[in-house]
């Protein structure tokens, strides 16, 4: 397919899936944890089928079921208190039994030739890379926000548009500019050129949205939205190199054809999976959240 195709393809499913999106983050509560439970199904799914092309067999049941489980278990542990007062005192102990279970489950059914211990250290990856980091965005939503709350979903959305923006402005800037590759061994196509057009596109995005958001709802300052704009325009690009690195020992362009125009889950969340986490940690230290 040329390049111009699946441009055609990624911007007419942009055109339905953003809107959609957004009407998602602004409503939140349970379809919003449900969304990120189906997306850290799939996500480790599309995972495990990486690992299994470097004849790695992670425990794949008690990884797709625990990734799926841990936003739900976030979104109750916030919105009810004493679920969340149980989740507190008790998260060390259940984690803890999760290793054991994973370590015995292991034992059981995986044989010393096939890899155990990658096999292992590939489920573990999977439930907080595809679910834990993620549910971040729980946070951001719903720390101080209730249902039907656009500052609540601007909060979300701030990340995300920088995100976005920062990915179009370095692909563009890439090719206006060429130049020195940015990571040659782990994605040919990105240039050190469009790494810096990316970030100068993230960061444009501030005074935007501070001035587009009636009374800033973001309740945030400029030079706030500024920091944490650059911030996230850096780690998210390490999060996509981070997934491209997991595709080229896998051998794989994409990983999955699952979306089109974009491939799959991990290649759409690849700069969200650092990026969410870092928004929220960015939010708290501001008191956003």
């Amino acid at each position: 397919m040329s390049m111009d195709a699946n441009l055609v393809r990624r911007v007419a499913f942009a055109l339905v899936a953003i809107p959609l999106a957004l009407l998602l983050v602004w409503y939140g509560g349970v379809p919003l944890a449900l969304l990120l439970a189906l997306t850290a199904i799939l996500g480790t799914r599309e995972l495990f089928d990486l690992a299994a092309r470097g004849n790695v067999r992670p425990l794949r049941i008690l990884g797709i079921v625990s990734a799926g489980l841990l936003p739900l278990i976030v979104f109750t542990s916030m919105t009810s208190p004493d679920v969340g007062s149980w989740v507190a005192e008790w998260w060390p102990y259940g984690a803890a039994l999760w290793v054991i279970l994973l370590l015995s489950a292991t034992l059981a059914l995986r044989s010393p030739a096939e890899r155990p211990l990658s096999a292992v250290a590939v489920s573990v990856l999977a439930v907080v890379y595809t679910g834990a980091l993620p549910a971040f965005l729980l946070a951001i939503r719903h720390a101080n926000h209730p249902l039907r709350s656009w500052a609540g979903a601007w909060l979300v959305f701030y990340p995300l548009v920088v995100t976005w923006v920062c990915d179009t402005a370095a692909m563009f800037g890439g090719r206006a500019f060429g130049g020195p590759k940015l990571a040659p061994s782990v994605s040919p196509g990105k240039t050190r050129s469009g790494s810096i057009a990316g970030v100068v596109g993230g960061v444009a995005v501030a005074p935007l949205f501070a001035a587009l958001l009636p009374r800033n709802d973001l309740e945030l300052r400029l030079g706030q939205l500024l920091v944490i704009a650059g911030v996230l325009s850096v780690v998210g690009q390490i999060g996509d190199l981070a997934e491209s690195l997991f595709k080229r020992e896998a051998g794989v362009k994409d990983s999955s054809a699952l979306i089109p125009g974009h491939g799959g889950v991990l290649d759409r969340f690849d700069s969200l999976y650092f990026v969410i986490p870092t928004a929220a940690a960015l939010y708290h230290a501001f008191g956003a959240i």
